[in-house]
């Protein structure tokens, strides 16, 4: 990793409460290693994830579970924001610009959409970047929720790769976490115990009701997914930033896997969800929040 600014100020991590767009007018250029942003889809709709408990209570309740015991909901809060944007693209494109000047040479964008809008995303990305810049689109698959049958039920996400100069880039393939061969038998003991590379297509579920990682953010992502992300595409003691920082997955990767990050949100939900999923670290500072 070559000397430059160092915009932590030798902090591991800095989570901050503010506009993105002015945080990255205050970067200098080539300041960060990767960028991973996974913003509003432009859904049209508010956001909302309600958090609730079930306990006990045999004189009532409003479900029945195994062998006729009864529960009663308790609805402990929620969170929500409005993923609504006129223009799209009139959104992204001053924040993509700015992304690709804080990134070093050697850094790279991961941009998380859907189906929605990522077409139109990958063009203006183009415009941005460079066609020679797009590096790949992976497609996280998951399979989970509810399924319509008027249509192919959606189940997977996209993110688009581009890098800052294509003769460049950091790219580790061998420190990614290897899978499964999906036929152990055709590739022989050694091979199998060692697993494969994973290819652009990412098969993991989503972070389930109840489990371990669960913060009570709506559109909270997997670490195994922004794992995978920061362990290919950031040198350990790089710096990771994410500008949609949400409920701060990117830096629950960074920290596990050694590197440094720099986590926004406008949203004060957000920073408060990370600053209890992150601010006990050491050398974790947040501001604004």
């Amino acid at each position: 990793m070559s000397e430059q600014v160092d915009i932590l100020g030798g902090l591991v991590g800095r989570i901050v409460l503010a506009d993105n767009l002015a945080v990255l007018g205050s970067l200098p250029d080539g300041s960060i290693d990767l960028v991973y942003i996974d913003p509003p889809f432009n859904t049209g709709k508010r956001q909302t994830l309600r958090r609730l408990r079930t306990v006990a209570d045999p004189e009532g309740g409003d479900r029945t579970g195994f062998g006729g015991r009864r529960y009663r909901t308790i609805r402990l809060g929620s969170s929500s924001y409005v993923d609504v944007h006129d223009d799209y693209l009139d959104f992204l494109e001053p924040r993509l610009v700015e992304m690709r000047r804080v990134l070093r040479p050697s850094g790279s964008l991961y941009l998380h959409l859907d189906p929605r809008e990522v077409h139109y995303a990958k063009v203006l990305c183009d415009a941005v970047f460079g066609r020679r810049c797009f590096l790949n689109e992976v497609i996280w698959a998951y399979d989970y929720g509810a399924r319509t049958r008027r249509r192919w039920p959606a189940k997977h996400d996209d993110i688009l790769v581009y890098v800052k100069d294509p003769e460049l880039y950091w790219f580790d393939a061998e420190a990614v976490e290897r899978i499964p061969y999906m036929a152990p038998g055709l590739v022989g003991p050694e091979k199998a115990a060692r697993g494969k590379l994973p290819t652009d297509t990412w098969w993991q579920t989503i972070v389930p009701p109840g489990g371990v990682e669960r913060t009570g953010y709506p559109t909270q992502k997997p670490v195994a997914v922004l794992r995978r992300v920061v362990s290919a595409s950031c040198p350990v003691g790089g710096v990771v930033a994410d500008f949609f920082a949400g409920s701060g997955t990117t830096g629950a990767a960074a920290l596990e896997l050694g590197r440094r990050f720099l986590l926004v949100d406008s949203n004060p939900e957000a920073v408060a969800v990370m600053r209890r999923r992150l601010g006990g670290a050491a050398g974790v500072e947040v501001v604004g929040g």
